[in-house]
């Protein structure tokens, strides 16, 4: 899925939620808290596309909105403190991407809502109940979620009705070996 349709989506999200906290408290600038596990300098793209996203719906940082950053530097143990942490200060909403910095957000939290953008399966890795009725305080944006792979394959014979037979290619991430 394109990088800039899940940023638009979370900010869309995000600024929906905000002009709702607007209207309720117009004295307030709404803090979101994003938390990452990785670190800044390797999501620095991504944190400026979500804040230009953001800019393109009115708000901007330091201005009308405030966003507290926490990132783990791949040391994923931290997630449960860096979580904990946005709890503490009492943001109005918390970004996530990917199962692990969700889950640990949804640990420290199930009043604050979280709007993740994940790639992986958030059903599968048990962050929400069901696409259709994710529960809980969890929304978002996946962009592999297995319930769909039928539906896709529905659309796919409808468009080519000679359509026998189909080979799925599934590429996965090269990790390098752990040197110690």
């Amino acid at each position: 899925m394109n990088r800039n349709i899940v940023v638009s989506f979370v900010a869309t999200l995000i600024a929906l939620w905000v002009n709702l906290a607007d209207a309720q408290q117009t004295k307030k600038v709404p803090r979101i808290g994003c938390v990452f596990g990785a670190s800044a300098s390797s999501v620095a793209a991504r944190t400026e596309a979500f804040r230009q996203g953001l800019r393109e719906l009115g708000y901007v940082e330091g201005k009308n909105i405030s966003i507290e950053y926490r990132f783990a530097e791949g040391k994923l143990d931290r997630l449960p403190a860096l979580a904990a942490e946005l709890v503490r200060l009492k943001v109005d909403l918390i970004v996530t991407s990917g199962p692990p910095v969700t889950r640990a957000a949804k640990e420290a939290t199930n009043t604050i809502p979280i709007v993740m953008a994940n790639k992986a399966d958030p059903v599968g890795s048990g962050v929400i109940v069901s696409l259709a009725r994710p529960g809980g305080n969890v929304t978002g944006l996946s962009a592999l979620y297995p319930e769909l792979s039928g539906k896709r394959l529905e659309l796919l014979t409808e468009t080519v009705p000679k359509l026998s037979s189909v080979a799925v290619l599934v590429l996965q991430p090269v990790r390098p070996p752990h040197h110690r």
